[in-house]
This record gives C-alpha cells, structure tokens and sequence, in this order.
C-alpha cells in the first residue's frame, strides 16, 4: 500500500473510503454508460447516509416534530393570532396540520443547516482525507463526479423532508384527532386529498433546497477543508435569512434562495395558488444554474493534487 493509501486509511472512516477509491477505477472503465453512472451515485449515496454524523441529524430532524406536538398538546390554544404559520391553529384539531407546521417551523433554519452540513463536505471532505484524488484516477470523469454529489445532495434533501413529515404524521395521530381537513381558506376536504397534498408539499420542499445544495456543492470545491465549507454553507444560510428579515432591503429580498421558501402554504387552500410556488421553483432553478457551473467551472480546473 502507497503512503498516500495509508494515510488515507488511518484517517476516521479511512478503510471504507479507500475501498471505495479503490473499486472507483473498475467503475470507471464504463465512462459513458448509464450503468457507470448509476453505480457512482449509489456509491455516493451508500456514502453519506452510512455516515454517523448523517443519521445523527436525521435522528434530530425527526425530533423536532415531536417536540412542537407536544408543547400544542400541553399548551392548549398556545397558537395566537398573528403568531407563526397561519394554519398552526389548526394543529389541535386536526393531526395532519402538524406535517405542515413542522415543515414550516424546519424550512428556515434546521433543514438548511443540515443541508449545508452535507453539501458543503460534499467535495470537501473528500479531499481532506485525501480519497478525492484516487476518485479522479478513474475515467469516470470530474463532470460526472460532481453531478453524482448534487443528485446526492438532493436525494439528503428529500430524505431530511420526509423524515420530518412522517414523524409528524405520527405525532399528529398520536395526540391529535384526525379526519376532514379545514384548509386555511376555510374549506374542507377528505384525508385521502389532505395526504395526497402533504405529500405535494414535501415535495416542494425538498426541491426548495436545490439552490443551497449548488451553493454548498460550489462553496465545497473551494476549499479542502471539509469543517471549513460547512460553517461557510451554514453561514451563509444565517446571513441571507437575517437579510430576508430587514424591510429595508426588499428590493433585493425577491432574489435571495430563501425569500419563497414557505409559499408551499398557498398549496393549502382551495383552490391552490400556485404563482409562489413557481416564483420559489423558477428562483432554485437559476441558483443551481449559476452555482451549479460555478462548481464545474472550479472543479475542472482544480489541482487536485497539489
């Protein structure tokens, strides 16, 4: 074994990242085949969520539920007017309620901090146990790298969304009642409908996140320091949503990745208004665009072995 593989593993996790590089040259003698592809992104995936730090902050995701059900349920009419979500009110009469407003109360901070933790060590933390190199050997190619780390990242977003919108469901059933559900304009529909429509919004959710997951993944390919993307992907996630707070500075609020964040509300009305929801869509979509072939931009040109 060369110096560079032994040091590569004795670093923490160090073994399983150079078998990984190590099985990376076989992958890559099929560059350009959909096989290739698919066994990179499984790689990629079978990587971050066999991480403890990873199903950690799935463990805490999913606690975050459980603690709003229960200071509703000990707290009775605890939701005020004007405070919060406007549906947050309806938590105690109906479970399904508490889906939408843990997602509510996740959107600005927990789910992008976890979500910068994971992309900002996308590329990062790679090349700071020194694995990213041996990757690159292969002829896999550093295009396809990268766009294996999005779809990754965006697989985390999904999964980060869903693990808060079932333990909500759970919680919800399990201290409150269930059944019609009474939208925020006031009508009413069945729980089959009301389902179906949480599981529309959890999805508008998880791709809210696409513009952070580029700006993570970019941030990432800047730097080999995996801690030092992260606290920059995060603090830059606390620093837009101070901006988005102050009246002043609406002229340029429309424009930060987090201004539509939770437009997702309007999908809870009848009939749906989808016109921020689009706006929000439309605005994650030029994010990853413009990150997106930053990151390219960088990571192609980038010594890695300097």
């Amino acid at each position: 074994m060369s110096r560079a593989e032994t040091t590569a593993a004795e670093a923490p996790g160090g073994a399983g990242r150079t078998a990984r590089a190590a099985t990376a040259p076989a992958a890559g003698r099929r560059p350009r085949t959909a096989a290739g592809s698919l066994a990179l992104l499984r790689s990629e995936l079978v990587l971050t969520f066999r991480r403890t730090r990873t199903i950690a902050l799935l463990g805490l995701l999913a606690l975050l539920p459980v603690l709003i059900g229960t200071v509703v349920r000990i707290e009775t009419g605890g939701a005020r007017g004007g405070e919060g979500p406007a549906f947050i009110a309806q938590v105690t009469q109906n479970g399904l309620f508490l889906v939408f407003t843990a997602l509510a109360v996740a959107l600005p901070v927990f789910l992008p901090m976890t979500v910068g933790v994971v992309a900002g060590d996308s590329i990062a933390g790679e090349a700071s146990t020194g694995t990213l190199r041996y990757l690159l050997v292969a002829p896999a190619g550093r295009t396809r790298l990268l766009v294996a780390k999005f779809a990754a990242g965006m697989v985390f977003c999904l999964a980060a969304t869903v693990t808060v919108g079932l333990a909500a469901l759970a919680t919800g059933a399990a201290l409150f009642p269930l059944g019609e559900v009474t939208l925020i304009s006031g009508d009413t529909i069945g729980l089959g409908e009301a389902l179906l429509r949480a599981v529309l919004v959890a999805g508008v959710v998880a791709v809210s996140l696409a513009g952070l997951v580029a700006i993570g993944l970019f941030v990432s390919t800047l730097t080999g320091s995996g801690i030092a993307a992260m606290a920059t992907t995060v603090g830059l996630v606390i620093t837009v949503q101070i901006l988005d707070s102050f009246p002043q500075l609406h002229a340029i609020q429309p424009f930060l990745f987090s201004h539509h964040w939770l437009s997702f509300g309007d999908l809870l009305r009848e009939p749906m208004y989808w016109d921020g929801v689009l706006k929000n869509l439309g605005l994650q979509a030029l994010y990853v665009a413009v990150f997106g072939s930053a990151a390219w931009s960088r990571f192609t040109s980038r010594d890695i072995t300097a």
